[in-house]
Parts: structure tokens; C-alpha cells; sequence
């Protein structure tokens, strides 16, 4: 596995900026490629994504230097390592509530004697040419990221971001807002304090914290670079195709 600076710079906490992927198609990476992303991640979560489609996209994104994260349907032992041995640079894993969780999601991503993941030969090991060179690769440059997507995550932040293993935390805003009963209405006061916990965890911690912006606007963007977050998810394929095409035809309508 080639080397991607990203894990390194989580631990400095260091600005990254990546986006979402949910359409199959390495076309979108190829486009994407040239707006100067350091990460892109593959959402398994909420698509119809297959295996398949997933390597063919991880190996797209790598060919373009930049990270392959994929954000997996859940903490499942099969789909983590499945995706990891398709040569994934690392893993966002949702709903992440608790220190348990958190355990889980190392156990699942590491090889022992640090976790618990089965040793299977594929993409990432090179077919069984490169196991050894693979397993140290893991240890040195692999990625996890837990995404707090839920208010006992919030309530539950130190001892998430201070599990072994976790290289940052990244807010899921609208399922955040949801499990406090506003879903997607992330600007009310209470789920701002609940971010405001979030983020003085994460600094006190030296912890690498990140937010999914999910409006392709550039100064939602910087808003958030500005309150220190430096793992930032900017918008997803489908939003800046959409979005751009709605302003572009309003504007020939007006």
C-alpha cells in the first residue's frame, strides 16, 4: 500500500479537506480530482454502493494521490475489514456513542495483538504478495475515524476520542440534531451547545475533529475551518452537480 499523508496529519491536527462520494462511477472521481481534495470518502451507509463498485472507486481516488476513506454501513466486524482489504485507507464508522463502540471499531480494523481482524488476501495485500509489508502499512497508516452521530456520543466524548486507536471523530450533524429531536435543524441553540462539548473535548484532547458541511457553499466552509475543526467533509457529489446547476438556470430564468 502506498503511503497518503493523511494519518500523519491527523495526529498533528493538521487542516484536511475531503468530500462524499454515493454515485458508482469513477467519472465523479475523476472530475472531483481537480478541485484539490486531500481525502474522499465512499458512503456505504446511505447508497446502493456494492463491493465491487467500492474497490473500483477506492483504487480511482488512490490513482489520484488522495486518500480512500469509506464510511461503512455500521460497527460490523465483516464490512470493516471487507472494505479495508479492498485497500481502503481507512474507515469512518458511524454511530459511535460510547467507549465500547469505539473498542469495537479498533478491534475490527487491527490485526492482533492490537484487535481482532481476520487475515485475508486481497487487493490491499497485494493478492498475497505483500501480507508483511501490508500489516506494518496498518499499524503506521491506516485510519479510523469515529462519527458521532448521536447526543450519548456527545455525552460520551472523552472517553471515545481517548480509546487507542482513533485518530479523530468527525460530527454527523444531521443525525446528531435528529437524536435530540430536530432532525437537520443543527442551528438551534441546544444542538450548538452540544457541538460547543464537542469541540472543547476534542481540543483539550489534541484529538482531530471534523464536521460534515453539507452545503456545497465555500463559506459554510470556512466558517468551520475558523472554529478549528480540521477533518471537514465538504458537501457530497450529487449536492455540487445539483446545486450549481439550480443557481446557473436561475439565474438564465431571472
Amino acid at each position: 500500500m502506498k503511503y497518503h499523508p493523511l494519518k500523519e496529519k491527523l495526529s498533528k491536527n493538521e487542516l484536511t479537506i475531503g468530500s462524499w462520494i454515493t454515485i458508482g462511477h469513477t467519472s465523479v472521481i475523476e472530475i472531483l480530482s481537480h478541485a484539490g481534495f486531500d481525502w474522499l470518502t465512499i458512503d456505504l451507509e446511505h447508497t446502493t454502493l456494492d463491493l465491487t463498485i467500492t474497490q473500483n472507486l477506492i483504487a480511482s481516488i488512490q490513482s489520484y494521490d488522495m486518500a480512500a476513506l469509506v464510511r461503512v454501513s455500521k460497527n460490523e466486524e465483516v464490512i470493516i475489514k471487507r472494505v479495508l482489504d479492498a485497500g481502503a485507507n481507512g474507515v469512518i464508522v458511524p454511530m459511535v456513542s460510547n467507549a465500547d463502540d469505539a473498542r469495537k471499531a479498533v478491534e475490527f480494523a487491527k490485526y492482533p495483538p492490537v484487535g481482532k481482524r481476520g487475515v485475508g488476501l486481497n487487493r490491499a495485500q497485494q493478492y498475497g504478495y505483500a501480507f508483511n509489508e501490508y500489516k506494518e502499512w496498518v499499524d503506521k497508516n491506516s485510519v479510523l475515524i469515529a462519527q458521532i452521530e448521536h447526543i450519548d456520543g456527545i455525552h460520551n466524548i472523552e472517553e471515545i476520542i481517548q480509546t487507542p486507536g482513533i485518530d479523530g471523530v468527525i460530527i454527523g450533524p444531521y443525525d446528531l440534531s435528529g437524536s435530540m429531536g430536530y432532525p437537520g435543524e443543527y442551528e438551534r441553540a441546544d444542538v450548538k451547545t452540544a457541538l460547543e462539548k464537542f469541540k472543547a473535548a476534542c481540543q483539550k484532547n489534541k484529538k482531530s475533529m471534523g464536521f460534515h458541511v453539507i452545503d456545497p457553499d465555500s463559506m459554510k466552509l470556512k466558517e468551520k475551518i475558523e472554529e478549528g475543526y480540521n477533518f471537514i467533509a465538504f458537501s457530497t457529489d450529487f449536492l455540487f452537480m445539483g446545486k450549481n446547476a439550480e443557481l446557473q438556470m436561475k439565474k438564465i430564468i431571472e
